[in-house]
């Protein structure tokens, strides 16, 4: 009986942790970008900015891929969201990451300048 209400609860306390919210981006980026002057503030921005492209990169790519599920078999999806196309809606989702994960490399770029180590 014990080791059934030692197993629920951490089963519950395992549930709770992975709902809890996590900050996509740990670093103040106010802060950061206002103190940083050494080489090695300048490559944590950059390795920073990587992170979010990488994530943004990620996020496009799942947005490609319910493009292509719904382009396969649209009759799972709405027809309009949003006051379009779910087509649409991906598209531009899509578009969004992309050019959210093109500036943030390019912000990579311009730190990894400022620290000394163009890439």
């Amino acid at each position: 009986m014990k080791v059934r209400f030692l197993l629920a609860v951490l089963a519950l306390f395992g549930l709770l942790v992975s709902c809890a919210p996590r900050s996509p981006h740990p670093m103040d980026m106010s802060t950061a970008l206002q103190s940083a002057k050494t080489p090695a503030d300048h490559q944590a921005l950059a390795e920073h900015y990587e992170a979010v492209a990488r994530e943004m990169e990620q996020k496009a790519e799942e947005h490609r891929q319910i493009l292509a599920q719904f382009l396969k078999d649209p009759h799972d999806y709405p027809r309009e969201y949003k006051g379009g196309s779910f087509e649409a809606h991906c598209k531009r989702l899509i578009d969004i990451y992309e050019r959210a994960a093109e500036a943030n490399r390019d912000m990579a770029d311009d730190h990894r300048r400022m620290a000394g180590g163009a890439r």
